[in-house]
């Protein structure tokens, strides 16, 4: 506001100046003379008299007052009469700080019509209307703002346009007129990519999901090495739709792809239980790119869940010197923490309860406080001390229902790694007393209840979440399997395993239940294939155990008994593994 009010009162002294008015004894050198006539004679003429000072001067201190109406007024009859942008461009500002709109479309249609030529005036324009939800009348404002942008902006303001129309309450409407409006940069090869990933990003906003696809397809078809539709793909991937992760796969064959999209396609196979591919895509990060600290500490992650315990050191030790090299004073690294969470771990899986603490008492972030100290609890437990364990966590102070939350969770995890389950059961129990409807704890409860052999009450808490939650994968799949072990009631378990198929149809753990129950029910070639691909897309000990069983019944026993030391080497304790080995009288 000042800004201009100065602009005005310096082009007013330019103008009343007298052209022979006496100088200061400072200014009366006759270079400073001179450099004072050229500037006054370089000057613009300026349209401003003292009526129309007087009336920009009310119009601010009338907005400074608490009248923008007044102080609008004033401006915009000001702009229309000198033509200056600048007013124009105040006039609509003071609208918008009013929250005007229709005064502020007013000043800008009023701005753009005495300067058509204006990028400033008709992005206003185009930002106002899309303001005002009038999304109808910005394809003519969209197509001029894109034709002005100079050549080397272009690309970037077409990139932005599903942004700008973010707040639009019409999308579908939003994602015809933004499609109609770049129609012309469709086919140029310049400017194809940009545009379709754009049109794809506008048609997923308004729900049509597979004409996104199809858009980001057409994308990547005019640019192979462009990452915008990629990315497009990597969100579809997370809306479910299958084809998109190829264009994903696509991208990244090229020798230039962005390492932050890898890690990013790395993150969305393991948000899919897809552990064994994202650890693929992890080992080629940390070899294309060795400096980027987060893969070693998701690799190393995922290389001790699989008991991989010496390459998972060396990944979080890698992380840790990177982390330490790129971190400040002020800002340590986020996920030292975590490295040391997980190389306290690794530790106790060696017996190393000393260097399992002396991990932990590197973590310095309060955050953190309740995963360390349930590990700390842990090496306690590992020790014969799980009473001094439990305290350990009971202790922790409660900052916020969360705190409680996981302060719970840590504790029925310690008694569950421990076998206590009557205790872990009583102490959900518990819980649920005060919130009988929470269908994680009801979970929580419905498994132990399996472990205590009680499978009636476990049936029951299972069906309880299923009413509460409709959606909840995870209890139509330990019901069906339940019932699939127990060699019971095959097609209701099929049918239940199939119905959180639908839910998470990448799931590992849910196809080695189907490939189970499909087993169980006579149909062991194709159960054969269904537990193949579980166990290659996630090597864990129990999938070991079926898969290994079905080849085992099938006559391939050198084949199966691979597999159960394959499973055997990842959890050498593994109750079901152990169990299929002693029915079937196997000694590896």
């Amino acid at each position: 506001m000042k800004k201009h009010l100065g602009l005005v009162l310096a082009g007013l002294w330019l103008v009343a100046a007298p052209a022979g008015a006496q100088t200061s004894p400072l200014s009366a050198k006759p270079s400073g003379l001179a450099q004072a006539q050229a500037a006054q004679k370089a000057a613009p003429v300026s349209q401003l008299d003292s009526r129309l000072f007087y009336e920009l001067l009310l119009g601010e201190l009338t907005v400074q007052e608490g009248e923008p109406a007044t102080g609008f007024a004033l401006m915009l009859n000001a702009a229309r009469k000198t033509g200056d942008a600048q007013l124009y461009q105040r006039a609509t500002d003071i609208a918008l700080q009013a929250r005007a709109g229709d005064d502020a479309l007013q000043a800008t249609r009023a701005w753009k019509q005495a300067m058509p030529t204006s990028r400033e005036a008709n992005r206003y324009l185009l930002q106002i209307l899309i303001a005002l939800n009038r999304v109808a009348e910005t394809a003519d404002p969209l197509k001029t703002e894109i034709r002005m942008a100079p050549s080397s902006e272009r690309l970037a303001v077409i990139n932005a346009v599903p942004q700008a129309y973010a707040r639009a309450s019409d999308k579908k409407l939003a994602a015809a007129v933004v499609e109609g409006a770049l129609a012309d940069y469709l086919k140029p090869p310049a400017t194809a990519s940009a545009t379709w990933t754009s049109v794809a990003r506008m048609r997923s906003a308004a729900g049509d999901l597979a004409g996104a696809l199809q858009a980001a397809q057409r994308g990547q078809s005019a640019d192979a090495h462009a990452e915008g539709p990629a990315i497009m793909a990597l969100e579809l991937m997370d809306a479910k739709q299958p084809d998109a992760e190829k264009l994903v796969q696509n991208y990244l064959k090229e020798p230039a792809a962005l390492p932050e999209l890898r890690m990013a396609y790395a993150r969305a196979l393991l948000d899919a239980q897809r552990y064994a591919e994202a650890s693929v895509q992890l080992k080629t990060l940390t070899h294309d790119k060795p400096a980027l600290a987060d893969s070693w500490l998701i690799l190393g992650t995922l290389q001790l869940q699989d008991n991989q315990l010496a390459d998972a050191q060396t990944s979080l030790e890698r992380f840790i010197s990177l982390a330490r090299q790129q971190a400040t004073p002020d800002e340590p690294h986020r996920g030292l923490d975590q490295a040391y969470l997980a190389l306290s771990e690794l530790a106790e899986k060696r017996k190393d309860y000393a260097g399992a603490e002396n991990w932990l008492k590197k973590i310095e972030n309060a955050s953190v406080l309740i995963p360390a100290q349930a590990r700390r609890a842990s090496i306690l437990a590992s020790q014969g001390k799980l009473e001094q364990g439990r305290q350990l966590i009971r202790q922790l102070p409660e900052r916020t229902p969360e705190d409680a939350r996981l302060k719970l969770n840590a504790e029925i995890g310690l008694l569950r790694e421990f076998k206590q389950y009557q205790p872990a059961y009583t102490l959900l129990a518990q819980a649920l007393a005060a919130t009988p409807e929470d269908a994680d704890l009801l979970y929580e409860q419905s498994m132990l209840a399996e472990k205590l052999n009680r499978l009636d009450e476990m049936e029951r808490l299972l069906r309880q979440v299923i009413a509460l939650k409709p959606d909840y994968h995870h209890a139509y799949n330990a019901l069906g399997y339940a019932l699939a072990d127990r060699n019971s009631r095959l097609p209701e378990a099929r049918e239940l395993i199939r119905k959180a198929l639908s839910y998470a149809p990448a799931d590992p753990f849910i196809q080695d239940s189907l490939g189970w129950v499909e087993f169980r029910m006579g149909h062991a070639a194709e159960a054969l294939q269904i537990l193949e691909t579980a166990y290659r897309a996630r090597p864990d000990t129990e999938i070991a155990a079926h898969y290994g069983e079905v080849l085992w019944s099938m006559g391939q026993r050198e084949r199966a008994a691979a597999i159960w030391k394959e499973g055997r080497q990842l959890n050498p304790s593994n109750e079901a593994l152990l169990e299929t080995l002693k029915r079937l009288r196997v000694t590896l």
